[in-house]
């Protein structure tokens, strides 16, 4: 039997579908899209642009909701969940990383991070997680003397700090060179198995879906298969 069958439910989504009304012309981004997400697993979605891959991500961090479909997180139902429901969704089980790192530039880097931890109950403490990422000796500086690699370093730890479910990752590589992509990837890989924490990268780069455990294809909303990786490589042997 594969490992992956083994593990628990956390999401499951049954037949999503999705539309945006922009004005005369009717998009439909996700059609009847069903799949689970495991824990402790690393799913890569890929896709082109248009393929309803941040539709996706968006109403699995619950900042969009499907308009048909059900959707259900550790059991419960989030298809039809209230504003209140959802930004607890969003504040106590999801964690978020962005292409452009999103952090407050005023702020330093263990400033962003506690910042984030307030958010919940029992965080992590900050200096754990800046360790886990390598930037102890960075904590005190500002987001404009950090560098790109080091910035997206620091999005982990402010996600990591809340202890997430469900870390959600939105192009994690997109404004990096090859050797720091992979450096980010292997951290989020690591993280994935030492914390038995499930991680979703959503990305257009075909060759990042070699870390994962499961990689799904999305194409004009649809998701076209579903593969299982029975040997993820290491994220610094992986080429683009």
């Amino acid at each position: 039997m594969n490992p992956l069958n083994q593990r628990e439910e956390l999401m499951r989504f049954e037949n999503i579908t999705k539309t945006y009304d922009m004005g005369e012309v009717k998009v439909e981004a996700l059609k009847e899209s069903s799949f689970d997400i495991r824990r402790g697993e690393l799913i890569v979605i890929l896709g082109p642009s248009g393929s309803g891959k941040s539709t996706l991500l968006n109403i699995m961090g619950g900042m969009d909701t499907p308009d048909r479909g059900q959707i259900y997180f550790e059991g419960r139902s989030l298809s039809r969940a209230g504003s209140k429901e959802l930004t607890q969704y969003r504040r106590h089980d999801i964690g978020f990383i962005f292409q452009f790192y999103n952090l407050i530039p005023d702020l330093t880097a263990y400033e962003n991070i506690a910042l984030a931890a307030e958010l919940v109950d029992n965080p992590l403490t900050i200096d754990e997680v800046l360790e886990e990422v390598g930037l102890t000796e960075r904590r005190d500086h500002f987001p404009a003397q950090l560098s790109g690699g080091e910035q997206q370093r620091v999005a982990i730890a402010r996600a990591l700090v809340k202890r997430p479910r469900l870390l959600l990752c939105d192009e994690p590589t997109g404004s990096l060179d090859d050797q720091t992509g992979k450096m980010v990837l292997g951290l989020l890989s690591r993280i994935s198995s030492k914390e038995k924490m499930t991680v979703v990268i959503v990305t257009h780069n075909t060759s990042i879906g070699q870390i994962a455990d499961r990689i799904l294809r999305l194409r004009s909303g649809q998701i076209i298969d579903i593969i299982v990786n029975e040997n993820p490589l290491p994220a610094e042997r992986i080429e683009w």
